[in-house]
């Protein structure tokens, strides 16, 4: 049979996006671009469904923490929509598709053990640290949704996320406004556990990491299992379909993200926003 991937080979293979760093079975999976915050692109979404299967198939990973690098999540980049998603060949939308649902799915299903998201600042794709079982967040971090303010149906997770932990009212009404949710409001919705200063974001979560590791393996484990099936049964659900509709949009979309985003920027620069 064939092994699991060591934890020397793979930490190798995705240092340039993920910087990992392991101790006493607790994994502290650090995004990055250049030692900065990590710039979102296509190999990085693809990287996701990857690296999340490596770290769930290494049995000496026991508890994993997900954060950034310095003041931001991450960093979305439009400029990897210089191409009309209309125009791309077709093989790589169907890429386009996969990659998108295993960026989620395999985050939900592959990891078998207890996660901690530890969100040190605003930026884009924070739903992976909500999806986390436990979420912390620095003090000055903001979460929103931008797709339907930038033309475009919000189908990449953000939303769901916010319709299983805010219910649907709540949700609809980030969907479409765009607005801000604060660090303080967060924990009042309860879309984040503990709110705190960044110098404090990492030493709380590898302090709730070694509280975690105290308990048995087993116990760990199916506890993990326990507090992430409300998960599985949405993405199973749901992510399909909505990802489906903002991939379709995107599909017969003449002007192109890209040009909707540049406009939504200037708009929001006029405004001083």
């Amino acid at each position: 049979m064939t092994g699991p991937t060591r934890f020397e080979e793979y930490s190798e293979k995705y240092k340039d996006l993920f910087l990992m760093t392991r101790r006493g079975g607790i994994l502290e999976l650090r995004m990055h671009t250049n030692g900065g915050p990590l710039q979102f692109d296509w190999p990085v979404q693809a990287a996701y469904g990857h690296v999340w299967s490596d770290i769930g198939r290494d049995p000496e990973n026991e508890v994993m923490i997900l954060t950034g690098t310095g003041e931001l999540w991450q960093i979305g980049n439009p400029e990897v929509w210089n191409t009309k998603y209309m125009d791309w060949p077709y093989r790589r939308k169907l890429e386009m598709y996969h990659e998108s649902l295993r960026m989620i799915e395999n985050m939900v299903h592959c990891l078998d053990i207890p996660t901690i998201g530890a969100v040190n600042g605003t930026g884009a794709h924070w739903q992976l640290g909500t999806l986390c079982d436990i979420t912390i967040c620095a003090e000055d971090t903001a979460f929103f949704d931008a797709h339907y303010l930038g033309g475009v149906p919000p189908g990449d997770g953000i939303v769901l996320t916010l319709q299983k932990i805010l219910g649907s009212k709540k949700a609809a009404y980030y969907a479409y406004t765009g607005m801000n949710i604060t660090a303080q409001e967060a924990i009042d919705l309860g879309l984040v556990s503990e709110v705190l200063p960044r110098e404090q974001l990492l030493p709380r979560a590898w302090e709730l990491a070694e509280m975690i590791m105290q308990a048995h393996r087993s116990t760990r484990h199916l506890t993990h299992s326990i507090v992430s099936h409300p998960w599985k049964q949405a993405f199973a659900e749901n992510q399909g379909l909505q990802l489906t509709h903002q991939l379709y949009d995107m599909a017969i979309d003449e002007v192109g993200i890209q040009e909707r985003l540049m406009k939504l920027k200037e708009r929001f620069q006029r405004n001083g926003q």
